[in-house]
């Protein structure tokens, strides 16, 4: 049933309007309205809804949607870094359901963890390097030491700075956190915030990083786990062993990707910008990514469709003018996208249906 709705949408569609900057609807009763336009490309193909997200900004006000992701009850669970609601709470309508605040100025990273039958936050403010592990409403578990203050950093040396922006979670525990803004280390603690190592380092070697923005688990192959590693000003995602050794790079010409997002056998990650104009890092260029099982670009939502020569990936950059920096994509269980974005005049989450 599912394909046969999918084929009559494919076959119905009406090309749409130019897109605009979602304006901030005050209800969040009302139905979104909905686009005619579909974008991206294969069987990766999305309706907008781009009202979705939409809510009072005078009660529940945005800066940057940094990320999101989808607890075992469904709900959406978005982190911003607006101090009166560092955290969203959604549901699949688009409607609020609870907010709540450590007053965090650049909360950033927010994963999700199952820890026995309960769900686990973990936070990233890169501004004060502080690390958070949470209850779903909030409640703080545990805060992840400082490297600077635990000897892993020079605490002396004001080039080695610590920014973190994200976090990852093994089975077993351990936690990965990616220095993102800062030198470019990935960092490993145990489940009790215990530092084991860091590797990645700022660099243009294989094993090193570049704005190392984004960590995962990829757990596609469950006999195989390993870490994917962003490192967006090489346009690139690399993968290390869980124990920190590098073994590829799965590049991405034109793409400066923000985390990966695993889902089933594809990954996903927003596009805060793609290289236009003299192939520079362009503002207001950001799309979407979908890679497959083998880390082949399937589909670009508001990107231009994926091309390869001879095995090698062309330049990708953003062909249709929705978005501006996309920071995130949470995929549910429909495989519906939820897109946050940054630096995109204080917008919601814009929704992709999948059709």
């Amino acid at each position: 049933m599912k394909n046969s709705r999918r084929d009559f949408i494919k076959t119905t569609a009406l090309a749409s309007a130019a897109i605009t900057i979602p304006t901030y609807g005050f209800s969040i009763i009302n139905k979104p309205s909905l686009s005619k336009q579909i974008i991206g490309h294969g069987d990766f193909k999305y309706r907008v809804h781009q009202q979705w997200g939409n809510l009072n900004p005078e009660n529940t006000p945005v800066k940057n949607c940094h990320e999101m992701v989808m607890d075992s009850k469904g709900r959406l669970i978005m982190v911003t870094d607006e101090v009166k609601n560092n955290i969203i709470v959604y549901d699949k309508s688009g409607k609020l359901l609870s907010s709540w605040t450590h007053n965090m100025k650049s909360a950033h990273g927010l994963t999700l963890f199952k820890e026995g039958e309960d769900d686990v936050l973990f936070i990233t403010e890169p501004l004060t390097g502080k690390i958070i592990k949470t209850t779903i409403d909030g409640k703080v578990i545990m805060e992840l030491p400082n490297p600077k203050e635990i000897g892993v950093y020079d605490k002396d040396n004001p080039r080695e700075r610590y920014k973190p922006t994200e976090t990852a979670i093994a089975p077993n525990g351990d936690i990965y956190v990616a220095d993102g803004y800062g030198s470019d280390w990935v960092l490993q603690f145990n489940s009790n915030g215990e530092f084991i190592r860091k590797f990645g380092g700022k660099g243009f070697n294989d094993d090193q990083l570049s704005n190392a923005h984004g960590v995962a688990i990829d757990d596609r192959d469950p006999n195989n786990i390993t870490l994917l590693c962003t490192s967006r000003k090489h346009n690139a995602f690399k993968r290390f062993t869980l124990d920190g050794k590098y073994l590829e790079t799965i590049y991405l010409p034109g793409a400066f990707v923000c985390r990966p997002v695993i889902d089933g056998e594809n990954l996903y990650s927003g596009v805060c910008w793609s290289r236009l104009k003299y192939l520079e890092q362009t503002p207001d260029s950001g799309f979407v990514t979908i890679l497959d099982k083998k880390n082949k670009v399937v589909s670009n939502p508001g990107g231009t469709a994926p091309k390869y020569k001879k095995g090698k990936l062309k330049m990708m950059v953003q062909d249709t003018p929705l978005f501006n920096h996309c920071h995130d994509v949470c995929v549910d269980e429909d495989k519906n996208l939820y897109v946050c974005q940054w630096n995109a005049n204080k917008s919601y989450p814009i929704k992709l249906e999948r059709v």
